[in-house]
């Protein structure tokens, strides 16, 4: 059965319910330790998996190749970023309960699975893990009206998106006999032999994994939740759920539904080009930022999309290749909007950062590099991601597509560009409180990975496009 490539999350699984035990036993248990011991489980399940051979395993339902290696280790950046920033915030604000920690750990559990994923019913079950931790997480601020609702809103139309997957998935079952991805790959290799039930179970299937993703138009539930959930668990829907939800949905649509193309193509270029406008054109008339880079993470989803439309190698590795410099902007991005605290209170105001650029110089530049690489603007990392996804595109022909791309791309760099001249141009507002050392370390290293991505963007792209050819190997 090589039980054996599921170390890493069997490590990981065991030791979250040890510091779980812990944190239950030990009633006077600082929620700082914990996160501590969060953070060093973390570290302790990215060197195994980095260093234990990879396989198939659990009779083809989990397979570990260097495509989920990559993702894995995205998403336990993304979590660790995520403990990190908490530190001080969860204090500040009267959440720091030991409890927020090992929920983000069980989470990563989850998003670790999807990524190896290679069943229909392990997809379902892992990516359920992870869901089951946000709806917590994001009402975690539970004193808070905002936080609750946010919290529900979650709950509810995340159930509804898990409904049409799993109905998704029982009609692909239903026509086809079975739930591996490589027998159903089999199955299905002839686009001309596939039923039509299969068909629409794919169509669900898409539309379940594209909501989580919070690509349009089923992003309902992102702005609001971005808003009131806290501003670390806000970084983590940012990161590390979308990472491993974007990485679910390439290995999906590559293995089983990959000879289907032509017949999915279409949707994926609709769903692409809707969440570009919409990214592009909602986040202008935006005054909280949190907000704003809710509707900027749906303009990225539908970047990111524009290499899965693309299909092939090439597409896929454009995907990863975004994904990488994206999860450093997310979380550098929300590690500068935990800076925004002025007498002991977060502020979240785009005008609370007017004139930044007098009062915290370092501040002012982690902000700008971040807002310029958003943008696109070389030779910062969002230019050479959006450099990918549109070469794909171009390569297959898809003219329209990275057009639409380029031309969205330009319309979202006004608001972004708004940003740096509030900081730079505006009239000096109070000065914001000092940087706790976590904030100031997750938004420096981000700060020069985005800044120098160019210098060593090399072995990235080679272990991106290894990663891409896993899918088709």
């Amino acid at each position: 059965m090589n039980w054996q490539i599921a170390l890493p999350e069997i490590v990981l699984s065991v030791l979250g319910m040890a510091i779980l035990i812990y944190g239950v036993l030990r009633k006077t248990a600082q929620a700082q330790t914990v996160t501590m011991l969060c953070i060093g489980a973390l570290l302790i399940t990215g060197f195994l998996e980095v260093t234990r051979a990879g396989g198939v395993g659990y009779n083809g339902q989990y397979v570990v190749d260097a495509f989920a290696v990559l993702v894995k280790e995205l998403v336990l950046v993304g979590a660790a970023g995520t403990l990190i920033l908490s530190l001080d915030y969860n204090r500040r604000q009267g959440i720091a309960r030991f409890e927020f920690p090992v929920l983000i750990l069980f989470a990563t559990v989850g998003m670790m699975g999807m990524a190896s994923a290679s069943n229909l019913i392990v997809l379902y079950l892992t990516l359920e893990l992870q869901s089951l931790c946000s709806y917590v997480l994001a009402a975690s601020a539970r004193d808070e009206l905002r936080s609750a609702e946010a919290g529900l809103k979650y709950f509810v139309l995340s159930s509804l998106a898990s409904g049409l997957l799993l109905y998704g998935i029982s009609l692909a079952y239903g026509f086809s006999g079975t739930m591996d991805f490589r027998v159903l790959a089999g199955l299905l290799a002839s686009p001309a032999s596939a039923s039509a039930g299969a068909i629409v179970g794919v169509v669900f299937i898409l539309v379940g994994l594209a909501f989580k993703i919070a690509a349009a138009p089923f992003h309902m539930w992102t702005p609001d939740v971005y808003e009131g959930a806290p501003t670390p668990v806000t970084a983590f829907f940012a990161t590390a759920p979308k990472i491993a939800a974007m990485a679910l949905f390439l290995r999906t649509m590559a293995e089983p539904f990959g000879h289907l193309l032509g017949s999915w193509r279409l949707l994926i270029e609709i769903i692409s080009v809707c969440s570009m406008i919409l990214g592009a054109l909602a986040a202008i008339g935006q005054s909280n930022i949190k907000r704003l880079l809710a509707y900027s993470s749906i303009g990225h989803m539908g970047y990111a999309l524009i290499g899965l439309a693309a299909g092939g190698p090439i597409g896929m590795r454009g995907v990863l290749i975004y994904l990488i410099t994206y999860i450093f902007m997310a979380l550098g991005t929300f590690g500068c909007v935990l800076a925004m605290r002025r007498r002991g209170a977060f502020v979240e105001r785009i005008e609370d950062l007017s004139g930044l650029a007098r009062t915290d110089p370092a501040l002012a530049l982690a902000f700008a590099v971040f807002m310029f690489s958003m943008a696109g603007i070389p030779p910062l990392s969002g230019f050479f991601a959006k450099l990918y996804v549109f070469l794909a595109a171009v390569q297959q022909q898809m003219w329209v597509l990275a057009v639409i791309g380029v031309l969205t791309s330009v319309i979202s760099s006004f608001y972004y560009l708004r940003i740096v001249k509030v900081i730079y141009f505006d009239p000096t507002a109070p000065a914001f409180d000092p940087k706790s050392n976590g904030v100031a370390f997750v938004a420096t290293v981000s700060g020069l990975f985005t800044l120098f991505f160019l210098v060593f963007s090399g072995p990235f792209v080679g272990w991106a496009g290894t990663a891409a050819a896993a899918l088709f190997g």
